[in-house]
């Protein structure tokens, strides 16, 4: 007897045994594979990996295709993260805009304190074009004709009689102004007559009457020095309004008409106006004293707002940006008077009443 493990079992052979049970139903060895484990040939013969007669093998597992490995998950953000804020940036070119704003200071600065003349000159340059913006934009975009001719001459007059009769000269060249808006209209069919010269009209108070002011704060001894107070204080109410709104602004302070400005930004341009006001009150302007500058540099602040609100309904209105292109990273001229022409008569006004207009 045979006690090797790996022994089989003799099979008898011959025809007996071949008619006992058929040729195709003898039992298959079994055999051991490789490992060292029976196998029974039948099973792959039942696979059908063994053929008849073929000589017996060791069955191999067939291989099978490896499972690809799931995706590793996408890392998920929390729930209640929230995208970081847009940086901030200025809307305008700050390098344009400051290379101008220089260029301008200089001319206005050199024109103050050489000839006075020469400033009522840029004066009236600048009342000249910003007439000639508005009206183009008027009849641009909503085809109203508001004269030029009229309005240009009549501007230049107002500005000069203002610098050389004062109040009583404006209001009189204002009156012939209107009256010359009047009559230029009549020359065209009527159609729009009435929506042409109420522009006209409106145009002329709105930038050469109020530039007036301007040329008037110029007539006294020191009217340099309350023109560069002016100036100043109006450029900054709008630096400390930007400043400030940029850095901290989040309540919207009139978001149907100019969506960038905020309360914040407001409560700056009257810090830093009023600061600037009473540091010129007390050593710029003669008989000045520091708090009537806080309360001039608190009504530039308003004035200088409100000036520019206005002007931004006049551009909503008309569907614009800027209402020029003549100023590189500032638009036009109207865009940088927006806020100097209603501050100029507050101005004037609250220096008489301090100061005199002597």
């Amino acid at each position: 007897m045979n006690d090797s493990p790996w022994a089989t079992e003799p099979v008898p052979a011959g025809p007996a045994y071949d008619a006992l049970v058929g040729p195709h139903t003898r039992p298959m060895p079994i055999v051991p594979d490789a490992a060292g484990r029976d196998f029974d040939d039948r099973e792959a013969r039942d696979r059908g990996a063994a053929t008849d007669g073929g000589p017996p093998f060791r069955a191999e597992t067939l291989p099978q295709e490896p499972m690809p490995s799931p995706p590793p998950p996408p890392s998920q953000a929390p729930q209640d993260a929230t995208p970081p804020p847009p940086k901030k940036r200025a809307g305008r070119d700050l390098r344009a805009a400051i290379g101008v704003g220089v260029g301008l200071g200089a001319v206005i600065f050199a024109s103050l304190f050489i000839v006075k003349a020469v400033f009522v000159g840029v004066i009236v340059v600048a009342v000249v074009v910003g007439l000639w913006e508005l009206t183009s934009r008027l009849q641009e975009k909503k085809g109203i004709k508001a004269p030029l001719v009229p309005l240009a001459v009549g501007g230049a007059a107002m500005v000069i009689a203002g610098y050389v009769r004062g109040a009583e000269g404006a209001w009189v060249a204002m009156a012939l102004t209107a009256l010359a808006v009047l009559v230029w209209r009549m020359t065209e069919p009527p159609e729009d007559y009435l929506k042409d010269v109420t522009a006209g009209v409106f145009a002329a108070f709105y930038v050469p009457f109020l530039a007036t002011f301007v040329a008037m704060l110029l007539t006294p001894d020191d009217g340099p020095e309350r023109v560069v107070t002016f100036l100043l204080l109006t450029v900054v109410s709008d630096t400390g309004a930007y400043a400030v709104g940029w850095r901290f602004g989040k309540t919207k302070l009139a978001p149907r008409i100019s969506p960038g400005k905020t309360r914040e930004g407001l409560f700056g341009a009257v810090a830093f106006a009023m600061a600037a006001g009473a540091l010129c009150m007390e050593f710029l302007i003669d008989g000045g004293a520091w708090w009537q500058g806080l309360l001039l540099g608190l009504a530039v602040a308003v004035s200088a707002t409100l000036g520019d609100l206005g002007e931004s309904m006049i551009k909503r209105d008309l569907g614009i940006k800027d209402m020029g292109t003549l100023l590189p990273g500032h638009g036009g001229i109207m865009d940088r008077l927006d806020s100097l022409l209603p501050t100029a008569p507050v101005v004037w006004l609250l220096l008489a009443a301090f100061v005199g207009t002597g």
